[in-house]
Formats: C-alpha cells, sequence, structure tokens
C-alpha cells in the first residue's frame, strides 16, 4: 500500500499546491503558482478528469458484485480520508485559511459526501452504471436552483429556468420509459437516487456562503473524514450481516475509486479550477455521462436505449442553458 500511496501523495502535492481552491471562494494566487498553464494542457486536464469521472460508475457496480454498497463506500472514503489526512497540513500551511467550523464539516460530510454517494451506491444495486450517471447528470441544473434560493447574488435568468424545465423533461422521460422497463422497482430506486444531486446541489451553496478564509486542504480533509465515519457507522448498523468477499476485483475497484476517482479526482479538478476558464469547466458535465454510458455498454454489457439517449439529450440541453446563462 506505502508503494501506491507515496508516489500518488508526491503528484497530490504538486497539484494542491498550486491549486487548494474551494469553489466560491475569492482566492490571489501567489506568485510561486507560476504562469498559467497553456489551452492544450488545461484541455488534456478536462479529458483526463471526465474519463474519471466517469469510468467510476462502471467501476463502483463491478465493485458491487462482491461488496456490499454501504461498506464498499465507507472502505473508499476511509482510505481517501487517510491520504487526505496525510497530505491537508503541509497543503493548507501553502495555501492559508482558517480552519473549517463544525458547521462547515457537518454539511460537506452529510450533504456533500455521505448521501451522495451512500445513495448512488445502492441504486447501483438495481439501476445500469450507465443510466445512474445520467439521471445524476441532473446535478448542475439543481445546483442552479438551490443557489437560486440561498444565495441572493445567483438569480436565475428566463434562459435557466427554460433549462431547469428541459432537465427535469429529460428525467421524467426516462423515468416512464427506459427506466420503468427494468422492472417494478427501479423507479422508485430512480426516485430516490435523485436525493443524491439534490443534496450535493444543497450543500455546495451553504459551503459556498460561509467559506470565506477557510482553508480548502482542511475542508476537504475534514469533510471527506466525517462521510468516511458516518458511512462506516452506516455500513456496520445495516450491513453486519451482508455478505462480503474481498476479490481481487473488489480490492482493485475500492482502491481506484478511493486513489484515482476521489484524491486524484479532486486534485485535478481543483487545479482546473484555478487555471481554466469556466467553458472548459462546463464541458465536464457534458462528456462525465457519455463516457459512463459508453463504458457501461462497452465494457459493462449495459444496455443503451433509445429513451436514454433522447432523456440525456434534454438534460444535457438544460444543462447548456443553465450553464450559459450563468456564464453571461
Amino acid at each position: 500500500m506505502q508503494i501506491v500511496l507515496a508516489p500518488l501523495s508526491s503528484m497530490l502535492r504538486i497539484l494542491a499546491i498550486r491549486v487548494c481552491a474551494f469553489p466560491g471562494r475569492p482566492y490571489d494566487p501567489a506568485p510561486m503558482l507560476g504562469t498559467r498553464p497553456g489551452n492544450l494542457v488545461l484541455q488534456l486536464g478536462v479529458v483526463v478528469l471526465s474519463l474519471i469521472w466517469g469510468s467510476t460508475w462502471l467501476v463502483i457496480r463491478g465493485g458491487l458484485e462482491d461488496l456490499p454498497p454501504l461498506s464498499s463506500c465507507a472502505v473508499r472514503f476511509v482510505l481517501a480520508g487517510a491520504v487526505f489526512a496525510g497530505i491537508a497540513p503541509r497543503l493548507a500551511r501553502v495555501e492559508g485559511g482558517t480552519t473549517p467550523t463544525w458547521n462547515m464539516r457537518l454539511v460537506y460530510g452529510v450533504l456533500v459526501i455521505l448521501i451522495p454517494y451512500a445513495v448512488i451506491y445502492w441504486a447501483e444495486t438495481t439501476l445500469p452504471s450507465g443510466l445512474v450517471s445520467v439521471l445524476w447528470s441532473i446535478y448542475p441544473v439543481l445546483l442552479a436552483f438551490s443557489a437560486h434560493v440561498l444565495l441572493p447574488s445567483e438569480r436565475l435568468r428566463p434562459r435557466q429556468w427554460l433549462g431547469l424545465v428541459l432537465g427535469f423533461a429529460g428525467v421524467a422521460s426516462m423515468l416512464w420509459t427506459d427506466v420503468a422497463s427494468i422492472g417494478p422497482e427501479a423507479v422508485p430506486v430512480a426516485l430516490v437516487l435523485l436525493l443524491s444531486p439534490l443534496s450535493s446541489a444543497i450543500g455546495t451553496p451553504l459551503l459556498k456562503r460561509t467559506n470565506a478564509g477557510t482553508s480548502s486542504a482542511l475542508l476537504n480533509r475534514d469533510g471527506i473524514l466525517v462521510g468516511a465515519v458516518l458511512s462506516s457507522a452506516l455500513a456496520l448498523a445495516l450491513e453486519r450481516d451482508s455478505e462480503t468477499t474481498w476479490s481481487s476485483s473488489a480490492v482493485l475497484s475500492v482502491l481506484y475509486l478511493a486513489l484515482v476517482g476521489t484524491v486524484l479526482a479532486f486534485g485535478l479538478y481543483f487545479w482546473l479550477l484555478r487555471h481554466a476558464p469556466a467553458t472548459y469547466l462546463s464541458v465536464i458535465a457534458f462528456l462525465v455521462p457519455l463516457v459512463a454510458l459508453s463504458l457501461g455498454a462497452a465494457v459493462g454489457g449495459e444496455p443503451v436505449f433509445v429513451h436514454t439517449l433522447g432523456g440525456m439529450a434534454l438534460i444535457l440541453g438544460g444543462v447548456g442553458l443553465v450553464v450559459r446563462g450563468k456564464r453571461r
């Protein structure tokens, strides 16, 4: 394990020393951050991050063949939290900022980590990974509405309201067609799944409203550790008697999701957040469900239905209107 973590921790130190910014937090890059990377490097970063996040949906499903959902989720964040605990103090000294309050830690740990990921893992025991990713892509639309309610400076414009309507129309069309065709239990599971992006969409504006001057390195560390503790407690309470098989595929799944899908992906995202324009970051919302759906079909043998593609087009069309309205 040390052989795996050592080079990864070193790489993350380099990334996070350059970035370490939480969304919405004003920050003046220090001279040590260097010049802005070229467009080719930024575009490559967007592609790599989209591939990582797009692949995590199928990897989650693969791990669930041998591990119960809450236990798999808990081990992922225990491992990721341990890595963050090791590197966060040094990053915080470079970044500066104050220690997050317990309210912020709980908001991050519960609304951004525990609820969203526990629900995703549970939903993938019933729904195909690609379909789960497409339904989750409604997140930017929910985030825009949540910010409209919680942040007075981010009111929705008419174009964004139209984006909300399109996004929800896409979700509804999939619920009535492809999701319903999976079985009688699929629609209730899909409705519960929507709590995942909704929870994250509520937590993000709450953090943005209260995080001025807070160290993002410490906030990420503490939030992930809170999520790890709570998900572990739920797993012990609800899955004590569940069958668990630590096969090689299960171990690789947890390692990939913890080290690549969480630690490395977070570092890369915050690095892009520091240097890339908003148009680059908005592309990620479009690429991730496409990657997840493609991998689910090509590697996981998951069926891709016509209505799923149509619903995804409506959702991403709504996301596009929301993003364009905000950028203007």
